[in-house]
C-alpha cells in the first residue's frame, strides 16, 4: 500500500494500528473512517487525521514514544525523592517523567504539544495528584508554576531532542519524508504563530540565508534561499515535499543523510525560537531553583549544547579577570557549582539499543546557596 497519510489509531486494549504517509487511496479512506478515524481534504485530495505513527512502524504499544536518554545519569544528577518537586520541562511520553515519579518526587509536565499532553497524562495516571500535566511553552515556566502555587523547585530537566513522533507524523510537517503540511510549529493549536511555509514564503533572501546556515551549518544556504524566493512568486510552497525536492534539486544527496536535513532543521528552530527560548529558561534558573537545587539539560546538536556550555561555563566562575584590571573582580552572575565539568555522554549499550542517544549529552548544574 506505501506510505499512507498522516496517521489513524484504532485503539483496542493495549495496542494501536498507526498509518503514517502520503495520500490515501478513497476506499482506505473511507474504511478508517468506518472505524472511528475521521477524514479530511486537502487539495482536493483525502487524507486520514489522527495522531502521529511511532518511527514509521505498523503496529506499536500504546507506549511507544522514543525510550528516554540517559534516563539513569538525569536521576543522579537530579537526585529526586519523597518532597521534592522536579519540573520536567518537554514532557513528551512522559518517560523521564516516569522515572522521577518512581523515586517519589512530585512532577511538573510541561509541554506545547497537546497530543505528548494527553499521552502522558494517561500514562502516568496511576501516579495521581503527584503528576501535575502543565500545556505550555516551557519559557512561561515561572508564571505557570506561580498559578499553581509554586514559586522555587528542587530540579528542572530539559530534552532538548525532538520527539520522533513529531518528526514522523506527516501532518505536523517536520519530515521531508513524508509529504504533509509545511507546518513545524510545536504548538499546533495556537494559530497566532507562523508556520514553516509562512516562513520561506514571507521572509527575504538574507534572512532565509542566515537561518539556512547558522541554524542548519548549510553550505549551499545562499543558493537555496535564492531559489526559494524565486520560485514562491509564482507558486509558494505548501507543503514538506515540495521543498525537499527543491533542496535536493539544488544539493544533490551525498551520502546516507537526504540533503534537506540541515535546512529543516534550520526552520524547525527558527520557527519555533528554539534558541531564544532556551536562552530564556536558562536565565530563568537562578531564581526558579531552591538552594542546592539542580538543574540537568540533555542537548543533541552543537547549537543548543554550546549554549547551555557557555551559560553554566559563565555562572560557575567565581570570578573576572582583565589583564586592564588591577585585580579579579566577583563575578555577579555567580550562582551555580557545576557536579561535573564535563558531560554525561551515553554508553556504548545504549547507543545500541537507543541510537536517538548517539550524540546526546546530559549537563548538570547546582544552585549554590544565597546570601
Amino acid at each position: 500500500m506505501g506510505t499512507l497519510a498522516n496517521t489513524a489509531n484504532i485503539y483496542s486494549n493495549t495496542m494501536r494500528v498507526s498509518l503514517g504517509g502520503d495520500v490515501l487511496p478513497r476506499s482506505v479512506v473511507s474504511f478508517w473512517s468506518s472505524m472511528g478515524a475521521p477524514a479530511r481534504t486537502r487539495n482536493g485530495k483525502l487524507w486520514s487525521s489522527g495522531f502521529a505513527c511511532e518511527g514509521g512502524r505498523g503496529i506499536t504499544p500504546m507506549g511507544d514514544y522514543h525510550a528516554p536518554v540517559m534516563p539513569d545519569e538525569c536521576l543522579a544528577g537530579l537526585m529526586p525523592g519523597e518532597g521534592k518537586i522536579i519540573v520536567d520541562l518537554t514532557l513528551g511520553g512522559g518517560g523521564h517523567s516516569e522515572k522521577l515519579l518512581q523515586e517519589g518526587a512530585t512532577v511538573y509536565g510541561f509541554d506545547q504539544d497537546l497530543e505528548a499532553i494527553q499521552f502522558a497524562s494517561e500514562r502516568l495516571a496511576r501516579f495521581g495528584s503527584q503528576f501535575i500535566p502543565v500545556h505550555s511553552n516551557f519559557c512561561r515556566v515561572a508564571e505557570e508554576l506561580a498559578l499553581r502555587g509554586v514559586t522555587q523547585v528542587d530540579g528542572v530537566l530539559i530534552d532538548l531532542g525532538v520527539s520522533s513522533r513529531q518528526l514522523d507524523a506527516a501532518e505536523r510537517g517536520f519530515s521531508f519524508m513524508r509529504e504533509g503540511p509545511l507546518d513545524m510549529r510545536m504548538d499546533a493549536t495556537d494559530s497566532t504563530l507562523p508556520t514553516a511555509a509562512d516562513w520561506v514564503n514571507t521572509k527575504d533572501m538574507e534572512e532565509l540565508m542566515r537561518v539556512f546556515f547558522d541554524y542548519g551549518e548549510e553550505k549551499f544556504s545562499r543558493r537555496i534561499a535564492r531559489e526559494i524566493v524565486d520560485r514562491r512568486v509564482s507558486n509558494p510552497f505548501e507543503t514538506t515535499a515540495e521543498l525537499a525536492d527543491l533542496i535536493e534539486r539544488i544539493a544533490p544527496r551525498r551520502g546516507p543523510k537526504h540533503p534537506a536535513t540541515r535546512v529543516f532543521q534550520a526552520l524547525r528552530i527558527a520557527v519555533n525560537r528554539e534558541l531564544e527560548v532556551l536562552e530564556s529558561v536558562l536565565h530563568s534558573l537562578p531564581t526558579l531553583l531552591v538552594d542546592g537545587g539542580r538543574a540537568a539539560i540533555i542537548t543533541f546538536h552543537s547549537l543548543e549544547d554550546r549554549a547551555v556550555k557557555v551559560y553554566f561555563h559563565r555562572c560557575s566562575t567565581a570570578t573576572l579577570d582583565d589583564p586592564t584590571w588591577p585585580e579579579p573582580k566577583p563575578n555577579p552572575e555567580y550562582v551555580f557549582s557545576l557536579p561535573r565539568r564535563k558531560p554525561y555522554l551515553p554508553s556504548d549499550s545504549e547507543v545500541r539499543t537507543n541510537p536517538r542517544a548517539r550524540s546526546a549529552k546530559v549537563r548538570i548544574a547546582e544552585r549554590l546557596p544565597r546570601f
